[in-house]
């Protein structure tokens, strides 16, 4: 799919400041594809399409991760959660992306997961780090993602947790399970 379409249809999806969002992940996720030799037009429209399903109702969200046999735990946490497993799938149907390799980092951009491809890691980077993004740690997470992708992603699910943690709010056991897998792989590299 052309960029401009892949656009005009997220465009629709979103609010004006997500838009930019979509933008600012969208650019650097392609340059990250470009630094760590991944596929940078996969990466774009993954990027494009990370958050088509935002900003739609949390029932229709609930009822796609039911029909679609998604972990039944999801439900038990914050709906924020739910966009990325139901963006996959409304992805697939309604702009009609078949690539598993992008409804897959599209998937799982919000959770992380054990073993993550590095598409996967580039879109869930991407969006920690774009430019637009303003929050404690993110300088120290762009810095690193200049350097070596799988530390600077271990950075950015070590502070997600960290700031759920600091909220007194529960943290998926997916989430937890991606920092320990990424713990073990930076263990095994050192």
């Amino acid at each position: 799919m052309e960029r401009s379409k892949a656009l005009e249809l997220v465009k629709k999806q979103l609010t004006d400041k997500r838009y930019v969002h979509t933008l600012g992940v969208s650019e650097t996720a392609v340059l990250l594809a470009n630094q760590y030799g991944a596929d940078a037009s996969k990466a774009e429209l993954a990027a494009i399409f990370h958050d088509y399903a935002k900003f739609r109702p949390r029932e229709e969200m609930k009822r796609i991760l039911v029909d679609e046999h998604e972990d039944e735990r999801l439900l038990e946490f914050h709906h924020e959660l739910w966009h990325a497993p139901a963006g996959a799938v409304l992805v697939r149907r309604e702009a009609g992306i078949e690539d598993e390799e992008i409804l897959s980092a599209i998937r799982w951009h919000t959770t992380g997961k054990p073993g993550m491809t590095m598409l996967e890691k580039i879109i869930y980077l991407a969006d920690y780090i774009e430019p637009g993004r303003v929050f404690p740690g993110v300088e120290e997470v762009r810095s690193i993602a200049k350097q070596n992708l799988e530390a600077a992603v271990l950075a950015a699910v070590k502070n997600s947790i960290l700031f759920l943690m600091s909220k007194k709010q529960p943290v998926f056991p997916v989430t937890m399970d991606t920092y320990n897998d990424l713990i073990r792989m930076e263990t095994m590299v050192n």
